[in-house]
């Protein structure tokens, strides 16, 4: 089974996430773009005073690589901040219905 993340961001808002996703060559919003390899979906809003990012991927090895290299680079060039929260879950069932 899967794993899933959960990162957010303290004083992060959309263009900043936009910016990012800029960098990183993605368009979130038609699913274009270069997508790091070993991940299965990708969700992100707003939260009050920040952003939040609800990932699955394949392994969390596959995460970990795509965070030390081209999302901690892409972060640090838009000059946002490091997530403030990082939790990892044991997935019991990950399914796309209207997929």
């Amino acid at each position: 089974m899967a794993d899933a993340i959960i990162l957010e961001f303290d004083g992060v808002g959309r263009d900043g996430y936009e910016a990012v996703n800029e960098l990183l060559g993605l368009d979130a919003a038609s699913g274009a773009g270069d997508w790091p390899e070993g991940m299965v979906s990708h969700t992100a809003g707003a939260k009050p005073g920040g952003w939040v990012v609800f990932e699955v991927w394949e392994s969390k090895d596959a995460q970990a690589q795509f965070m030390g290299g081209r999302l901690g680079s892409a972060l640090h060039e838009a000059g946002l901040p490091a997530p403030t929260r990082v939790e990892w879950l044991d997935l019991a069932a990950h399914h796309n219905p209207a997929g």
